[in-house]
């Protein structure tokens, strides 16, 4: 569709219902969504903000994660990702009603989640900061609420030409860190020392993310990032048996994900401010990891 279509559809949304005077409260007045796609570092994704510019959230439309700003406003998210997937558009101008509790057509619902998932997951523990709950957030999200506290994240970075990708790339005071989560819901994950086992049966998960942030510090130092030290967490969705306490300078790291981001609160600062935007810069640079 063009601009011009668009502006069309801008148009048209904006003509106001005409089924009578609006309650006071404004529970029935439209707000426009905007919807735009984003394709960078091999990632795909939707992001939806209101009027104002605010952030309603994003899809990961390889994954299928869903990541709510707030999370009264997933069911405006999940209706306006299905409005855009049908409009097949590169930016799609809609009206979503104020009133959160309309619900889709049961059909509708039905697809949506079929292809997007539902992850609106009740049994993760509070964040251990203290601070709001977080209830069946994503670990992006998760990640993302530490850029009050000098973190900054990048995520789905290529390691070389390979098509292999980092998941998360975590920078801030407390160091540098690649992050790889497993959904392991319904299964027991046991870590003894350097082994993990699921359900009883050997893992790799530790030597992959050894080996990752391997590639990543080579790829950063090779990019002019000297004196880095890149270090490794797995999360794990799921139950976690830890066997013995583990050394948190350890250079690999295994955290259920409902300590998440409290775990990285808790880490003493290695870097300053300037550092860490510093490194970041460079890891958002495609360059830095085509070699």
């Amino acid at each position: 569709m063009t601009r011009t279509g668009v502006g069309q559809l801008v148009d048209t949304y904006r003509t106001r219902l005409k089924s009578g005077a609006v309650p006071a409260d404004n529970a029935f007045v439209e707000q426009l969504l905007t919807v735009r796609r984003w394709r960078r570092y091999g990632a795909d994704r939707l992001f939806v903000t209101q009027e104002s510019g605010a952030r309603v959230g994003s899809v990961d439309l390889q994954s299928g994660e869903v990541v709510v700003d707030d999370p009264v406003l997933e069911d405006r998210l999940r209706r306006a990702a299905q409005e855009f997937l049908r409009a097949d558009v590169a930016e799609l101008v809609l009206p979503v009603p104020s009133r959160t509790s309309e619900a889709l057509e049961p059909a509708d619902q039905a697809a949506l989640e079929a292809w997007l998932g539902n992850d609106r997951d009740s049994n993760d523990a509070l964040d251990l900061s203290g601070g709001r709950a977080e209830r069946g957030s994503p670990l992006r999200a998760r990640l993302e609420r530490l850029a009050a506290e000098g973190w900054q994240v990048v995520h789905d970075v290529p390691l070389g030409r390979q098509g292999s990708l980092v998941a998360h790339l975590l920078f801030g005071p407390g160091g540098i860190f690649t992050i790889a989560e497993h959904k392991l819901a319904g299964r027991h994950v046991r870590l003894d020392g350097r082994v993990i086992e699921v359900d009883g049966e050997s893992a790799s998960y530790l030597r992959d993310a050894r080996l990752e942030a391997q590639r990543t510090h080579a790829l950063l130092v090779a990019a002019g990032c000297a004196s880095i030290t890149v270090r490794s967490v797995v999360v794990i969705q799921g139950e976690l048996e830890i066997a013995a306490r583990q050394d948190p300078l350890a250079p690999t790291l295994v955290v259920p994900r409902h300590v998440v981001p409290a775990v990285f609160r808790a880490m003493p600062t290695v870097l300053g401010p300037e550092r860490v935007a510093a490194l970041a810069h460079v890891a958002r640079q495609r360059a830095t990891w085509g070699r």
